[in-house]
């Protein structure tokens, strides 16, 4: 049994010993049985990067919604100001996320937030092209966008050595 399968299980046992299936106690169940899975892994002699990529889900859902809200704060302050602070512009930005689902993810991330859009992936799956509606720098939004959410997405979905 995988960690994640046993981390539900325990979150189960806790949800039925608390009284009822609801979302506090499922939550708090799965946030238990993480602290005694992760406390029980030395004693199994087994390394998982179960616990890591736990984390990593956690900072990307996180660090996602940060974004979602700084960018639609800058959206909103643009449209309610009077001067136009966009300068949009198209940048190709390389992609070093390797598997279909994180290039999906990395794409829809970058759609969802407002001020930018994904529009297209290279057919080698290399690059992909992105509207940008606060591109005043062009490299530094490929670099924001790089080390940010493609970063947090390589993280939490691809094996990367240690």
């Amino acid at each position: 049994m995988n960690n994640f399968a046993a981390n539900l299980l325990f979150a189960a046992v806790w949800a039925i010993f608390s009284g009822g299936f609801s979302w506090i106690s499922m939550t708090f169940g799965f946030v238990l049985g993480y602290g005694i899975l992760w406390l029980l892994q030395p004693l199994t002699g087994v390394k998982s990067s179960y616990f890591k990529r736990v984390y990593f889900w956690i900072k990307l859902i996180v660090m996602f919604f940060y974004e979602l809200l700084v960018s639609s704060l800058a959206v909103i302050y643009d449209i309610i100001t009077p001067t136009l602070q966009a300068r949009p512009a198209i940048i190709d930005m390389p992609l070093d996320v390797k598997s279909d689902t994180g290039i999906l993810l990395v794409t829809n991330l970058i759609s969802l937030t407002p001020g930018t859009l994904s529009i297209d992936v290279s057919p080698d799956r290399k690059t992909l092209r992105i509207h940008a509606m606060f591109a005043d720098d062009p490299d530094a939004v490929c670099h924001e966008l790089k080390s940010g959410m493609e970063r947090w997405v390589i993280d939490a979905m691809e094996d990367t050595p240690a």
